[in-house]
């Protein structure tokens, strides 16, 4: 029988998931799964925690938070040896943050648990996103510029407010709108240094919960979507605002996608980085897809 090791982060969704994880996770026991629980204490925790685990032979886990929560155990599960299975892992959103599962259509923890008893399992890439300390990974999205800047201002000062807090920072932000330059390459081609509003390098479609950043994304083929917003108007950049919550914003004048294995960047100094829904300040170098390095459930 699987025997998996759920990661709690208590303090996710601003202590609910705390609240709410044991009934939850007495719930997918009822359906016959087999759960050892560790709990984390601290930011970082949950990647020291799979690492560990992942070090001892677990190789299924279930990750009880929110995106921040997904991202970190990801990250302690990559850079992994070559060779082998690659891990699994659930994610039971009790957090504040499910922009990933929605791909497969998954609202919530009570449709989140449903496909966790399931157990259907899915493959998906894995972005590694080289910078000048490091690696780090993700599934669902990086992001400079404007997303970026939103998902600092949401985390600061808004995060408590769930989605409704992302529109707010996104209001407050555009007040102070810039186009910034973020030289790059995609898959060796020539060097773009063209200003804009934003870049996002996706591997899912969603991010904020319910904004389809890129919408023709998909998470297992090899591929990574790029959006790019070239410089607007403030008014203008508002009001097609809306438009990114069904996928339509790629349609209009100034954005541009285009779809690449390897994304090479060239900058001199660290931005601000959106990574999963976690902000930290990078000097990228690079972002590649690790296609099918992950087994999903969703």
């Amino acid at each position: 029988m699987t025997k998996w090791l759920a990661i709690v982060n208590p303090a996710a969704g601003g202590g609910r998931c705390g609240e709410r994880a044991d009934e939850a996770l007495e719930t997918l026991r009822r359906g016959g799964m087999t759960i050892d629980v560790v709990r984390t204490e601290s930011p970082g925790h949950a990647t020291t925690l799979a690492r560990d685990a992942a070090a001892s032979g677990r190789t299924h886990f279930l990750a009880v938070g929110g995106d921040g929560t997904t991202f970190e155990i990801l990250n302690g599960l990559f850079p992994r040896r070559e060779g082998g299975e690659p891990p699994t892992v659930a994610m039971l959103p009790l957090g504040t943050g499910n922009s990933f599962l929605r791909d497969f259509g998954i609202e919530g923890a009570e449709a989140a648990m449903a496909a966790i008893l399931r157990a259907e399992e899915h493959p998906c890439d894995v972005l590694r996103i080289d910078h000048a300390r490091g690696v780090l990974h993700s599934i669902n999205i990086v992001g400079v510029g404007f997303s970026a800047d939103v998902g600092a201002l949401t985390n600061r000062r808004y995060k408590h407010l769930g989605a409704a807090g992302y529109v707010v920072a996104v209001l407050r932000t555009a007040i102070g709108l810039r186009s910034p330059t973020f030289p790059l390459r995609i898959d060796g081609g020539a060097l773009d240094a063209r200003p804009a509003i934003l870049l996002s390098f996706c591997n899912s479609r969603c991010t904020a919960g319910t904004m389809r950043m890129a919408p023709n994304a998909e998470v297992s083929d090899g591929m990574l979507d790029v959006i790019r917003i070239g410089p607007r108007s403030r008014l203008s950049f508002v009001s097609a605002f809306p438009s990114i919550f069904a996928g339509r914003h790629v349609q209009k004048e100034g954005v541009e996608e285009a779809r690449a294995k390897r994304v090479e960047l060239e900058l001199d100094h660290e931005v601000d980085t959106m990574i999963d829904g976690e902000v930290l300040p990078l000097r990228l170098r690079s972002i590649e897809v690790v296609p099918g390095a992950l087994r999903v459930i969703a």
